[in-house]
């Protein structure tokens, strides 16, 4: 099945400084025709559509995890969905990141003979066995946030790479704010194998070509904000000028290490949107977080749920939901 990329545009204005706040998006532009309509939907035209179940679906979501709350933001918006469009989702989730336990999600789902299942994998290769079981049963496959490396009927996800390059030109205007031109620079990452993470770190990365800082080894805390803060000071008694943290632990964790440093003129910049990352950026401990969707990508995927089960074909379509950089002006807008 051939995936198509639909970019969702808009004027996300980047002034060189920490003042962003409008939903940044891909700026590329691929193949943009559907088999369905000839003209590519976007995320709104999406959510703005009426679906009608043709009998009553059940559905499985399983994430990563069932703690960060970007998954539990995700499930609300599933919720949402699946009560408005009258089918049912479980939220099927393992308590922590671990490639082993998802798998054994997927197993359980499949047993129990669910319509369709919304994932969003926590690598692209270690779960692929399971889904193609999962397809051979007449399941449906449908990627939120992080696909695999499986054709599917459709993805609903942050283009992470061009989220995690805006995330870099954030740190760099925030740094030359403070007069800090060079320099070195963290990253705390998930892991080596979560593509969607992998995206975030090499857009952050791209960001910095060209320029006079250093981006020292990239260390990883399993999106463990304890580890994360560990890894975070560690970079800080290395003389770092600026940390990025590529996900909600991580971010969590980085916004604490520069909180217990003292450190005023570091900039922690974050990936995720929590109570407590939002708390950080009040407190001027991050400077900024790319806030992701993660509810649209739930109450998307339900819809395109059921429209693969009334018999639609989606083409393998990838949807990009977008981010928001979310400063202390507009944190708590």
């Amino acid at each position: 099945m051939n995936r198509k990329l639909i970019s969702i545009m808009c004027s996300a204005a980047m002034a060189g400084s920490l003042l962003a706040a409008a939903p940044v998006f891909a700026e590329s532009q691929t193949e943009t025709s559907t088999e369905a309509s000839g003209s590519a939907p976007t995320a709104e035209e999406l959510l703005a559509e009426k679906v009608t179940p043709d009998k009553a679906y059940k559905f499985a979501l399983i994430t990563m995890d069932s703690i960060d709350q970007h998954w539990v933001n995700m499930n609300n918006g599933a919720q949402e969905e699946a009560k408005a469009d009258g089918v049912t989702v479980d939220f099927m989730s393992p308590d922590t990141k671990d490639d082993a336990k998802q798998i054994e999600m997927v197993n359980n789902a499949t047993a129990a003979g669910y319509d369709a299942i919304m994932i969003a994998a926590n690598g692209p290769d270690a779960i692929t066995g399971a889904l193609k079981d999962a397809q051979a049963a007449g399941i449906k496959i449908v990627y939120v946030d992080s696909p695999a490396n499986l054709d599917a009927e459709a993805t609903f996800s942050t283009d992470n790479k061009a989220a995690g390059k805006t995330a870099g030109e954030q740190m760099i205007a925030g740094l030359k704010d403070k007069g800090i031109t060079k320099g070195d620079i963290g990253i705390v990452n998930v892991n080596a194998s979560t593509q969607t993470a992998v995206d975030r770190e090499q857009g952050f990365r791209d960001a910095f070509n060209g320029t006079d800082f250093n981006i020292l080894e990239t260390q990883y805390c399993d999106g463990d904000a304890s580890k994360a803060q560990s890894e975070a000071e560690n970079y800080i008694t290395q003389g770092v000028v600026g940390i990025y943290g590529t996900n909600e632990g991580s971010s969590t964790g980085v916004g604490n290490a520069i909180k217990a440093s003292g450190n005023a003129d570091l900039i922690g910049v974050g990936f995720d949107k929590s109570d407590t990352i939002k708390g950080l950026i009040t407190d001027g401990y991050l400077a900024c977080t790319m806030a992701q969707n993660p509810d649209v990508m739930g109450k998307l995927g339900v819809k395109a749920c059921i429209k693969v089960m009334n018999g639609e074909n989606l083409g393998g379509v990838t949807v990009d939901t977008g981010v928001t950089v979310l400063t202390k002006d507009n944190v708590n807008g």
